[in-house]
Parts: structure tokens; C-alpha cells; sequence
């Protein structure tokens, strides 16, 4: 008997060739698009996301690409029996249920990797799993076209920005160059440069890990030589970006601020990762150098078309599996429901405007402040008070601020002050959870309590979430509830609530935390009307 073999071996003969018969054909594509048709709103919303966010500008590219790699297998493909196996009917009705879960919740995020969870089951319930097995790959390729969910966008953002911005400054020094730096801003006297999120290495990560993917499928080489070229992309990105906001730091200094912006601050990015993709092919090259059979690189990378559709032979009528069947009953009753499936508006509830807050509560007198426009985009809130309170009675003075979203289902969200007080240069000494007495409650009130320091500066920071009727402190739960709260009430209203007290020379921390809960037990009883239960 004539051995089968890979698409990536050359020709299969000696096999009959397969295939469906028109209507079963028709049958086939006509299950794809309908199993479609659910997520079409969420796939909508992700060509957005391609074309909006550069980090993900290569989106548009990994569906095509997935079926080159598919496509290039099609002599093999043409010879192999179709099995089909039930447990693909089992993984689209999961695929299904998260479509439901995220369609009810308008939280796209679950949307995304509900259509990938459906699309696999159907792979599966048509082929069998020796078939996936050999299309694993292409098939994995499409998970680097959707976005992670924001709140891990927001973490993995941060931290980059400050590792970043701390190695940038050590190059920048090197070079002879005065700087200074606080978070994730760089300070060069004549110039601040703001390592924000387009700079933060994303924008290179995402696209330099789909490459390196690519560059691990086509290396011919054993398995921990391609594992290599796909995780070095991580380093690699994160010491380009290094290298970029060095160079941005040194050409400033020398050339003014028209470095760091417009046309040349795009085409340094750019060029960045060209030079990415360039070092990438020479460790390609490396490798072929270490362990044997040596071969040239153009051998080790070579992307060809694959082997033709050999023709010869006789041709048989492939079968559709009965489990396809059953995924195709299944996929036209998911539509069915999809139609009838009411437009879910959000429930906004009605509320106070932050500007109406007091000014004098109990024995404190407040002054509202306002944030500059750079943090209101970057925050994305819908509402906010920022004030400083002053105690008649002489306590220490403590700063409010309530962030307020309308609607935390697209991802936007209360930052957490665990996140962004290190982007602004202060380290976190401790953290505690601490209980406040409130007055006419019977449940003491339960914050964060965080000690951070920049410098000589020292503070206290109370911070809780407060989320339709819930006071949370916990960063995850909160995007559980907000999850659970989409399903079942239609809501994901909520905000983050923060008190800040300082703590000069000569006082004691008791002293910061007595004027911090004080101010609390005042202010809370308020805060109904402004985030509503």
C-alpha cells in the first residue's frame, strides 16, 4: 500500500482522489456561511479593531494567509478521507453558547473566540481529528487576529511602558544625556516624552509574534528550533522599542522635538520593524548552524506553493460525515435564534453629574479640580470629580476622585489604582485591605488601603469599585460582575472611587488614615446619587 504522507512532502499517488459531490458541496459552504451569520455583528466590530488599532493592523492579513497555509495542502487534502468525529458537534455548541453569552452581554470579546471555537468544531465535525491535526497550524494562525481582552491590553500596556521607559532612559544616558524619568515619562529638559500606549511595544509584539509564527511553520528544522524563532519575538520586541524611544530621546537632543513627531516619529516605527523582521532571518540562519543535518538558509525557509492537485488516478465521491449533518441542524437552529433574538439596548440608569457635587461636606470644604484632556481621552470615562477637601478641624488634607463609566461593556473600564499609580513614578510601599466605619450602615465599608512613595512625596490611598449597588476591591471580580450584571440586568454601569491622603514630614500614618476614613464616612452616604445602585 502506498504511504500517505504530509502536503510538505511532495505529491500524494497511489490514492483515489475525493470529492463532494455538487450538492454536498453546496451543503458544506452553505453550513460555513450560515454558522457565520451569528457573529457577523462581532466580526464587524473586529475589522474595526484591524483598521483602528494599529497594534492589530495586521488582522486583515491572517485570514488570507491561513488559507494560503491551508491551500498549499490540497493534494494531500485530495486523498484523505473525511471521518468527521461527534465531538466537533460538541465544540460548536460551546463556540455557540459563548456567541450567546456574549451576544447577551454585548461583550464582543467572548463574540471573537466563540466564532474561532465554532469555525474549529465545524473543522472537526467535517473531517475527523487526523485532518485537523494536519491543519492545526493554519487554523491556530487566526487566534493572533483577535485582540485580547482589554483589561489584560491595559496590564500587559503599562508594564511595557515602564520597562521601556526604565532601559530607554539607560541607553539615553549612555549617549551622554541628561534625563530624568518618572513612570513612563522621560524628561529631557527641553522635551517630555510620554511613553504611551504607542509606544509601549505592542504595536510591534503582536505583529512580530504572528511573524515569528509564520517563520516557525516554514523553518524546516526540528520542533525547539521553531519554538525559538516564535518566542524570541517577545524579546526581540520589547528590545526594539527599547532601542526606538533611545534613538527618539537622542535625536531630540540633538535635532529638537520634530524627531518625536509626525512623519518621522511614524517612520522610525516603521523601520523598526523591518530591522525586527531582519533579525528574525538572521537567527533563522543561526540556527541552521547549530545541530545537523546542516542546510542553507534558503533551504531552511523556503515558502513554496505545494504540491499540485495530483489529477491521475481514479475519483471517488467523498461522504459527508453524519456529525457534519448534525453541525449543519445545529448551526441553522443558532441563526434561527439569532433573528429572533431581541436588540439588547444597555440600561444607562439616571444620575447626578459629578459637577453637582458638594463643596462642603460635614466639617470639609472642597475645591473641584479638572484633568487635563490627555487623561480624559486616555481614560475613556464618562464623568469624574477630582477635588481637594480641607477639614475645618485642622486634619491633613485628602484629595476625592470618582471616575464614572456610563457603560464598561466594550472593555473601557475603571483603571485600577494598582495599575497606573506605578506609570506615574510611585512605588506601592503596601497594600492592605483596611474596613471603614460608615455612619447609619450597618456593614463597615471594605477598601484597598495602598502606601506609595515618589521620593520624599509619601501617601495614603483608600480605593474600592463601586458597581451597581456593589463595593468591590478586588481588580477581577469586578470584570466578573460586570460580565454576570450584562447578562442578567442589562447594566455595567459603575465607577472607581479613590481618596488620597498625604503624608507630610513629622506626621504619622494614623494621622493620614484618620483624615482619609473621616472624609470617607462623609462622603460615601453621597455617592448614591452619583453611581446609582
Amino acid at each position: 500500500m502506498t504511504q500517505l504522507t504530509s502536503a510538505d512532502s511532495g505529491p500524494v499517488s497511489g490514492l483515489a482522489r475525493l470529492r463532494f459531490s455538487p450538492a454536498a458541496g453546496l451543503l458544506v459552504l452553505g453550513t460555513l456561511a450560515i454558522a457565520i451569520v451569528p457573529f457577523l455583528d462581532a466580526l464587524s466590530e473586529l475589522y474595526d479593531i484591524w483598521n483602528l488599532r494599529p497594534e492589530y493592523s495586521h488582522g486583515t492579513l491572517i485570514p488570507l494567509l491561513s488559507l494560503f497555509l491551508i491551500w498549499r495542502k490540497r493534494d494531500w487534502l485530495s486523498r484523505t478521507p473525511f471521518q468527521g468525529s461527534w465531538w466537533g458537534v460538541a465544540i460548536i455548541a460551546f463556540g455557540m453558547f459563548m456567541w450567546f453569552a456574549g451576544a447577551l452581554s454585548t461583550t464582543y470579546v467572548i463574540v471573537h473566540y466563540g466564532f474561532l471555537v465554532v469555525l474549529y468544531g465545524m473543522v472537526i465535525a467535517l473531517t475527523g481529528w487526523r485532518v485537523f491535526r494536519e491543519l492545526l497550524a493554519p487554523l491556530a494562525l487566526l487566534i493572533f487576529m483577535v485582540p485580547l481582552p482589554a483589561f489584560l491590553i491595559q496590564g500587559l500596556s503599562l508594564q511595557l511602558q515602564l520597562l521601556s521607559s526604565t532601559i530607554g532612559v539607560s541607553l539615553i544616558r549612555l549617549a551622554g544625556i541628561s534625563v530624568f524619568v518618572e513612570g513612563n515619562v522621560i524628561d529631557l529638559g527641553n522635551y517630555q516624552l510620554q511613553v504611551a500606549e504607542a509606544c509601549d511595544g505592542l504595536r510591534y509584539l503582536f505583529p512580530l509574534m504572528t511573524l515569528g509564527f509564520l517563520f516557525g511553520y516554514f523553518f524546516r528544522g526540528p520542533l525547539w528550533k521553531k519554538l525559538v524563532l516564535f518566542f524570541a519575538t517577545i524579546p526581540l520586541a520589547i528590545a526594539m522599542n527599547v532601542i526606538r524611544i533611545a534613538v527618539i530621546g537622542v535625536t531630540v537632543e540633538h535635532w529638537g522635538i520634530r524627531m518625536a513627531e509626525g512623519f518621522l516619529h511614524e517612520f522610525q516605527g516603521w523601520a523598526v520593524f523591518m530591522v525586527s523582521t531582519a533579525i528574525l532571518i538572521l537567527l533563522a540562519g543561526l540556527l541552521t548552524r547549530i545541530g545537523r543535518p546542516r542546510i542553507p538558509l534558503r533551504d531552511a525557509i523556503a515558502i513554496d506553493w505545494g504540491p499540485p492537485i495530483n489529477r491521475s488516478g481514479p475519483t471517488s465521491v467523498r461522504a459527508l460525515p453524519p456529525s457534519f449533518t448534525a453541525a449543519a441542524v445545529l448551526g441553522v437552529c443558532a441563526t434561527l435564534v439569532a433573528f429572533a433574538m431581541p436588540d439588547r439596548k444597555e440600561i444607562v440608569p439616571t444620575r447626578a453629574a459629578f459637577v453637582e457635587f458638594p463643596r462642603q461636606v460635614g466639617q470639609w470644604s472642597g475645591r473641584q479640580e479638572t484633568l487635563e484632556k490627555m487623561y480624559v481621552d486616555a481614560l475613556k470615562l464618562d464623568d469624574y470629580l477630582l477635588a481637594n477637601y480641607h477639614s475645618t478641624s485642622g486634619s491633613l488634607p485628602v484629595n476625592v476622585y470618582a471616575a464614572y463609566y456610563g457603560s464598561q461593556r466594550s472593555g473601557q473600564s475603571a483603571h485600577s489604582p494598582r495599575s497606573c499609580l506605578p506609570g506615574g513614578g510611585w512605588t506601592i510601599r503596601s497594600l492592605e485591605k483596611r474596613a471603614v466605619a460608615i455612619p447609619g450602615r450597618e456593614q463597615p465599608l471594605m477598601v484597598n488601603r495602598v502606601k506609595i512613595e515618589l521620593g520624599s512625596q509619601r501617601q495614603i490611598v483608600y480605593y474600592w469599585f463601586q458597581q451597581r449597588g456593589r463595593v468591590i476591591t478586588n481588580e477581577y471580580l469586578v470584570k466578573w460582575y460586570i460580565f454576570l450584571d450584562a447578562m442578567s440586568r442589562n447594566r455595567t454601569d459603575g465607577a472607581l472611587v479613590r481618596l488620597t491622603g498625604f503624608l507630610p514630614d513629622g506626621a504619622s500614618e494614623a494621622q493620614t488614615d484618620a483624615a482619609v476614613a473621616a472624609l470617607a464616612a462623609e462622603v460615601v452616604p453621597l455617592l448614591d446619587r452619583y453611581v446609582p445602585n
